[in-house]
């Protein structure tokens, strides 16, 4: 059993990183995560601070991406700007993929009454645009990490509907459903037990896309001034700072706008990646 296991891990290893893109994508992610983990210590100053004697100065030795109109560290606040990205595009995936998960679940099991009360609301969600429906939310609840994350939870969530109600709708009739019933199992017993377990791939993918889609969309948000408040550092605010200085510190507005290019492609292609690995064809199971 153990050796089974090990054999299929090792097959899904070798075919998530077969591709080169994959595997330099894997590579960017983890450099992220470390600076976002180890900001503090990675960061050669303060994010917070304030030298109005060093106002926009270029690329040097002591600022190596030079400083902002507040003469703030550009390097130590993009690094710490890695962390609320990352912070809020995970919080806000999991949010989504909880939430919606467990209403699509809900609907494609029980169908009748539930399943259109609970479609109807999914449709209405997504005939808004993502970016405008966060907008409007933040406009009405405010800013910050943990309401930015909420609220792009809440915009993104009907995918994990829709998709979950799909997944379920394909495999509530199957035998072992069949089987786990006449064993007695309840309805949520049925659903978290057998149903979950088995319709959980395409979710693991959409939510590795989804944490790329959120971080670009708190980027927007941000650089309209709606998401990450001054003096926090975020990609985003610094792109819509910057971008009024590229004469004077053209690294400190594309610096940022490249980081978010570059994480965002890295977690598509990762995410890419592991739908191919879930993929039994090409793990050789079929």
């Amino acid at each position: 059993m153990g050796k089974s296991r090990y054999d299929k891990l090792l097959k899904f290893t070798r075919t998530l990183f077969s591709r080169k893109i994959v595997s330099f994508s894997g590579f960017f992610i983890l450099l992220f995560l470390v600076i976002a983990v180890f900001a503090p210590v990675v960061a050669p100053y303060d994010p917070d601070f304030a030298d109005f004697a060093a106002y926009l100065q270029g690329p040097s030795s002591l600022h190596f991406l030079g400083t902002d109109s507040y003469g703030r560290d550009v390097l130590s606040r993009i690094i710490y700007g890695t962390r609320v990205s990352l912070i809020i595009g995970v919080l806000a995936v999991v949010v989504a993929c909880a939430v919606g998960t467990f209403f699509g679940m809900v609907a494609g099991y029980f169908g009748g009454l539930v399943d259109d009360v609970i479609n109807r609301l999914t449709e209405a969600i997504r005939a808004i645009p993502q970016v405008v429906l966060a907008m409007a939310l933040t406009a009405v609840f405010g800013g910050g990490i943990r309401n930015l994350a909420l609220i792009l939870g809440i915009s993104s969530m009907a995918g994990y509907v829709r998709m979950m109600r799909g997944q379920v709708l394909s495999i509530r009739e199957s035998d072992y459903i069949m089987a786990a019933k006449l064993q007695g199992n309840k309805n949520f017993q049925l659903m978290f037990k057998h149903i979950l377990p088995n319709s959980i791939s395409p979710i693991i993918v959409m939510m590795t896309q989804q944490v790329g889609n959120t971080i670009l969309s708190e980027a927007g948000l941000s650089f309209l001034g709606l998401g990450i408040s001054a003096p926090t550092a975020s990609w985003g605010s610094m792109v819509s700072e910057g971008r009024m200085f590229l004469l004077q510190n053209p690294v400190f507005a594309l610096t940022p706008g490249i980081c978010v290019a570059v994480l965002v492609i890295s977690l598509n292609m990762f995410g890419d990646g592991i739908r191919d690995a879930l993929d039994p064809r090409l793990r050789g199971e079929i």
